[in-house]
């Protein structure tokens, strides 16, 4: 666990809008603040239902110009693109970066767990992932998952950080960038 301190450079990611009925490749948005000033954005492609979102994370954090400032990684879910689960413990151990997952309600596991075990390809392998990060804790209206960092360091980070609602302002405009880019406009909830 990292000690406790305020964190100011922060990077949260977000897929942007899919077909549901599309396949391939999927956008995926990385927004970097430090505090709360948009410093650059990131972007990456994710398979739809794929395998690749841990692989690609790790190598836009890595591969980027803020990564020697970086100090957390926000998702808005483990999941991209559909069912592409991302692995929080290969995440956190390949970026050196405490992981925090933020999530407006709290996942109905069973309803998740029997679509990837039914319809998707290797869905026992992505179920086993979702085991694997534990439960959602709740910290004050939204819930998180998170590996290298405290509860209190985390829920403080996602409060400060959570000006104009109740999501992180780097998830929130990581979805604002998602939409903008892949429909000409943003919409939606963040």
């Amino acid at each position: 666990m990292m000690p406790s301190r305020k964190l100011s450079h922060v990077v949260g990611f977000d897929d942007a809008p899919f077909d549901r009925d599309a396949r391939g490749d999927v956008a995926v948005i990385g927004v970097v603040f430090a505090g709360l000033r948009l410093e650059g954005v990131l972007r990456g492609d994710v398979r739809r239902d794929g395998a690749n979102a841990t692989r690609t994370l790790v190598d836009l954090v890595g591969r980027s110009k803020f990564s020697p400032q970086l100090q957390l990684v926000l998702l808005q879910g483990i999941a991209l693109a559909g069912f592409n689960v991302v692995d929080l413990d290969a995440l956190h151990d390949e970026t050196g970066l405490p992981i925090v997952v933020v999530s407006r309600r709290r996942p109905q596991l069973e309803k998740i767990r029997s679509a990837l075990l039914a319809n998707v390809r290797g869905g026992k392998g992505k179920w086993a992932l979702l085991e694997r990060a534990g439960p959602m804790e709740r910290s004050g209206s939204v819930y998180m998952q998170r590996r290298g960092i405290s509860a209190d360091d985390a829920a403080r980070t996602i409060s400060a950080l959570a000006v104009h609602g109740n999501i992180p302002e780097p998830l929130r405009v990581a979805h604002l960038i998602g939409g903008g880019i892949t429909s000409g406009q943003s919409r939606g909830r963040t």
